[in-house]
């Protein structure tokens, strides 16, 4: 499908990799992986011809689609959401006017059947329709509805120009547009960075079954692993290709590093015993042809390597947290809108000293609003903020990457906020971040945006805290930087607020979840994956419980709560029943419908078999007419597919929201 030959990318004269030679094939899967600066978004261009190697091929075949996800840089025009995702189906309109026309030569050309020129116009009928149903061409309209839902948006979302959302959300537009078109080698870069939970957890299942090749580069490790079957590392200029996803690439990279320290060392001890006998026995007339022989075997030997590697292990711990009060900060009733969009109400939370929180929830839905207020920079219209005593709080966010003075270095951008001793030891603290030796003195305006997250990091740890409050920490940060700041986290003995939607770098971090949804919070204790796996099963609304409902604990000497009459317990039944009736009253059609539907999509999921069975049979297309009728059933299958699809998708969502007012 596209392979490269010897590729080779210099900057200033510095090879940033070389001699790189690799094939992505149909069905593959390529996980590329690499520490910060070492290449990977260079490639990819280079894979879309964006950018010309120094040296080397590449080489695409001749009907395969190839798009391309940036990781930044999209720039929509102001049509609006549904207009700019169809955009995505030019390619399936040109094609479906070549089906046509190719449909026609077959049929006036009928009477050449059985020639090596009327096999060939079938092979490219044939060619043409597998490409336009592989971008789903049968069944535009109905897709964008399904995928943009998936990635996040609402129908009321879809007639709003692309303008008026933010980079975040103008970024999803352009990967609905790459998914609708459903190209031969889909390849992304970074796409996670602007996605909440839920949102990834639908891009990560619609990957899963995705039907043509994908090269990836992400910096998450579950989504790797979920959906890469090959991986591609970039390390120290050169490219290796490995088996498996991220975590078999990992143990299968480490292994043979380990083999190759192995036959280091023991070549380096032969090397050495064999050089010490040289020099004993180097002046002995009987010894003389054994060392000459020693000599030579040395010089012929072909020295082996020690392993090599761009990501460095570094480890740091934040400075003691100085103790606080039992409660840290707590909200009561708050209430925080614009204008006319309430994003909270009535909130109630509260983080104790010690405690380690992630906030969840799609986008949009007040995660980082809350964690602007919990942090003392954003105000709020209703309730209270009661800061607890002795509390310090450190607040990152990606905006204060871009805060940034470009004009300084990175050392003097730390410097200028240090005081006391811990400017003595500020190569230590940018060390931990992996700016070693000359990167101190790289201007700020260079960096990547990677380099510039850590920076911006290793600012706020500067002064000791006992409150860290981040929003999306792990955008642009490779693995090696995750690693040490997860570690720190996990080490840390202060209060810790995290806006993420990393998996794998909040479990093991947090020991409680707060979800976000339609202007409320509910609060699950456990970790990220006791939170998937209660969503996954739908029981997230029986193990949360909201913090407005939390009863305070009997005191010392507070006899326990007694029972409640008769009277009251037959009252409260009666109070459930009639809850129950309500329930059962708003979710019944709504029910009904979802079982109409899906009945519905399994009998069209059949019509369009029966269809597609026809159209593999050779004598079919000595029929232009039963051959265009067949054709317009499988485009009506689809079509009609979509539109149930999509049906599907806005019943169970307003079920769900339904059944969540109803508690």
């Amino acid at each position: 499908m596209i392979a490269t030959n010897v590729v080779s990318v210099q900057f200033g004269g510095e090879y940033l990799f070389r001699d790189v030679t690799f094939m992505i094939r149909p069905g593959d899967r390529v996980g590329l992986v690499g520490a910060n600066g070492a290449g990977k978004s260079t490639l990819m261009k280079i894979l879309m011809r964006l950018q010309a190697p120094e040296s080397g091929q590449v080489q695409t075949s001749r009907h395969a689609v190839v798009a391309h996800l940036p990781q930044e840089g999209v720039v929509l025009s102001d049509s609006s959401v549904r207009d700019e995702v169809m955009k995505a189906f030019s390619e399936a309109k040109e094609l479906e006017q070549e089906i046509m026309e190719t449909t026609e030569e077959v049929a006036r050309r009928a009477d050449e059947a059985g020639t090596p020129e009327y096999q060939s116009l079938l092979d490219d009928l044939g060619e043409l329709q597998h490409r336009f149903e592989a971008m789903n061409g049968f069944a535009l309209e109905g897709e964008v509805e399904k995928i943009l839902m998936g990635l996040g948006f609402e129908v009321k979302d879809f007639d709003r120009p692309c303008t008026t959302f933010s980079g975040g959300w103008q970024m999803r537009i352009e990967l609905a547009k790459l998914l609708l078109r459903q190209p031969d080698l889909l390849m992304l870069d970074e796409p996670t960075n602007h996605l909440d939970i839920e949102s990834l957890t639908w891009l990560e299942n619609f990957l899963q079954n995705y039907q043509g090749a994908i090269l990836l580069i992400s910096h998450d490790r579950a989504f790797l692993d979920a959906i890469t079957n090959r991986t591609f590392e970039l390390s120290m200029r050169r490219l290796t290709v490995y088996a498996g996803n991220y975590s078999r690439y990992r143990t299968e990279r480490d292994a043979r590093r380990e083999q190759q320290q192995a036959a280091y060392e023991n070549q380096k001890k032969m090397i050495e015993e064999t050089e010490e006998f040289i020099e004993r026995f180097r002046y002995k007339a009987s010894k003389a042809a054994q060392v000459q022989s020693r000599v030579k075997a040395l010089e012929k030997l072909e020295r082996i390597e020690p392993p090599e590697s761009d990501e460095e292990s570094v480890h740091f711990r934040f400075p003691p947290a100085p103790r606080s009060g039992r409660v840290v900060v707590e909200l009561q009733g708050l209430g925080k809108w614009y204008g006319d969009n309430h994003v909270l109400d009535n909130v109630d939370f509260a983080i104790e000293r010690g405690e380690k929180i992630a906030f969840l929830g799609r986008n949009g839905e007040g995660k980082s609003t809350m964690s602007r207020i919990v942090a003392g920079i954003e105000s709020y219209q209703q309730g209270e903020r009661l800061l607890g005593h002795n509390v310090s709080i450190g607040y990152f966010a990606q905006h204060q990457a871009e805060d940034l003075d470009p004009r300084k270095t990175v050392l003097q951008t730390l410097d200028e906020v240090a005081t006391g001793d811990i400017r003595l030891k500020l190569r230590t603290l940018l060390g931990a971040f992996l700016f070693h030796g000359d990167d101190v003195f790289k201007y700020v305006g260079v960096l990547s945006g990677g380099e510039k997250s850590r920076l911006a990091l290793a600012k706020l740890l500067l002064e000791p805290v006992n409150l860290l409050v981040f929003d999306e920490p792990t955008n642009h940060l490779d693995m090696a930087s995750k690693k040490v700041l997860k570690e720190a986290l996990i080490n840390f003995d202060g209060s810790i607020i995290l806006v993420s939607h990393d998996r794998d770098f909040l479990n093991g971090i947090v020991g409680k979840c707060v979800e976000f949804r339609q202007r409320k919070t509910k609060e699950m204790l456990g970790g990220i994956e006791d939170y998937l796996r209660r969503r996954q099963t739908g029981s997230i609304d029986d193990v949360f419980r909201k913090s407005t409902a939390k009863q305070p604990e009997p005191t010392k000497g507070t006899a326990a709560a007694t029972p409640a009459p008769v009277g009251d317990r037959k009252e409260q039944k009666r109070l459930e029943a009639e809850a129950r009736n309500r329930r059962y009253a708003a979710t019944k059609d709504l029910k009904k419908k979802i079982e109409k539907t899906e009945l519905d999509i399994a009998s069209t999921e059949q019509e369009k078999t029966r269809c597609e069975d026809q159209l593999v049979s050779p004598e079919i297309y000595g029929d232009p007419t039963k051959l265009r009728d067949l054709q317009a059933r499988l485009a009506e299958a689809n079509r009609k597919l979509s539109d149930l699809y999509a049906t599907w998708e806005r019943t169970a969502s307003e079920l769900e929201k339904v059944e969540s007012e109803l508690g």
